[in-house]
């Protein structure tokens, strides 16, 4: 780690400098921060709460889930920084020092997300060491696949369907299926939840839920930020609905925990792409509710058969919440572009897809917006499939197959800390 963070300082005091907006004092300077700061923060909490406490549901291995979600996010804000401002020089032709500000800050953010998301499919499985590689490798290759789609192909992701959750959920999974088959997860009898874990991360969950619009709305100016807003509540209200009803209908009268857990942030993803773009409230609540219904049926019906025919253990079921939801997005996406019009958008329209007023028709932006995902998913799971064969060779000295999802194997515990079946177990011992 100290390598890593001497290379951090050694690529920034080189390559970096601070923005006119962030050196200067004048009111735009203030006008930046207000606009880009509150909803940066939201993203932030996602980031550092949302995702590390969603993640506990495991029960002995809270302290991990959390803290290196904190310690991996970290890395990836400032490798991120650095990767998504080199391949849009690159893909520019133009290069110059980068001009750090708040959207860059975002950028790393987004970033940070996308591995969160592949680390939930690897969940338990891998130690910081790998944990780290993974983030590097990954970073570079998310922000290859964002520089291609958004300088080459020009494609609008606003809310990171497909850049984000459909990228770091299919190289998740493909790393998760190159560390090997399910029957490493069946040996341990560690893996399951309990009361305690999973009322953690409902908390993760339920943050998650608050901050989603920003998270999509961030970057977005103007009139469709505001159409972000109101289309990413509504979308994700109602996948809430649609995961509850589903689980409901499941579970026999009863609901599902796990299914709630995920499922009813669907909405989130789903609506990504088009968050500004759909221009009625009925699309956006249906969209929503169609994203909570599918993803609470693939984690039910889906995975199980995804462990049984190919041995993919995937701990958090990232595929149902961020891979199929995403892909959905992205395909509304290309919809919406290519039925957008001028009577609703007005001059903003051209605004939001650039390449309109450089000749390319909505059928066209509709085929790049395609063109994108494919990229996309494919990066992402050649990526991530090699990257899994990377940190499960033996170089890196992972946990033994009956040690996995144990916060025991990287953590200092005092007898005190550990959780209370553990410690009934020793008094009985002794």
């Amino acid at each position: 780690m100290t390598i890593m963070q001497t290379a951090m300082i050694v690529l920034f005091a080189t390559c970096t400098t601070y923005g006119t907006d962030v050196s200067g004092g004048d009111d735009s300077a203030k006008q930046t921060v207000a606009l880009y700061y509150p909803m940066f923060q939201d993203v932030h909490v996602m980031i550092f709460v949302g995702f590390g406490f969603l993640m506990t549901f495991l029960k002995y291995h809270g302290w991990s889930s959390v803290m290196f979600n904190m310690l991996v996010s970290c890395w990836c804000i400032q490798w991120g920084i650095l990767n998504i401002s080199f391949f849009h020089a690159l893909f520019e032709g133009h290069w110059s020092k980068v001009q750090l500000d708040i959207t860059y800050l975002v950028e790393g953010d987004f970033a940070a997300g996308a591995v969160l998301i592949s680390f939930g499919a690897v969940l338990g499985k891998v130690n910081s060491f790998q944990l780290l590689v993974m983030a590097t490798i990954e970073v570079v290759l998310y922000s290859c696949n964002v520089g291609l789609g958004q300088k080459q192909f020009h494609a609008v992701d606003m809310g990171g369907s497909m850049f984000v959750h459909t990228f770091g959920a299919y190289f998740g999974v493909a790393c998760a299926l190159a560390l090997g088959p399910k029957k490493i997860a069946e040996k341990n009898t560690k893996i399951g939840s309990d009361y305690t874990s999973n009322l953690f991360a409902a908390i993760g969950c339920i943050f998650l839920f608050m901050f989603w619009p920003s998270f999509n709305g961030v970057l977005a100016t103007g009139n469709g930020q505001h159409r972000v807003v109101v289309n990413t509540v509504l979308a994700i209200s109602a996948s809430t609905l649609g995961a509850f009803y589903i689980s409901n209908i499941i579970n026999k009268g009863l609901f599902g925990m796990e299914d709630c857990l995920n499922a009813s942030l669907a909405g989130g993803v789903i609506i990504g792409s088009s968050s500004d773009l759909v221009a009625s409230a009925w699309l956006s609540i249906l969209i929503g509710f169609l994203g909570g219904v599918i993803s609470c049926l693939a984690y039910n019906k889906l995975g199980p058969c995804l462990e049984r025919c190919l041995g993919l253990h995937d701990t958090c079921g990232v595929h149902n919440l961020h891979g199929i939801p995403g892909v959905l997005g992205g395909i509304i996406g290309a919809f919406s572009s290519g039925l957008a019009n001028t009577e609703v958008y007005g001059d903003q329209l051209s605004s939001i897809f650039t390449e309109l007023a450089n000749g390319r028709t909505q059928k066209q932006q509709a085929g790049y917006q395609l063109a994108c995902l494919g990229s996309t998913l494919a990066i992402s799971l050649i990526g991530g499939y090699l990257t899994g064969k990377i940190i499960g060779c033996p170089f890196f000295e992972g946990a033994a197959a009956e040690d996995m999802f144990d916060d025991e194997m990287w953590w200092h515990m005092h007898p005190e800390e550990q959780p209370i079946d553990k410690r009934l177990e020793s008094f009985k011992a002794s």
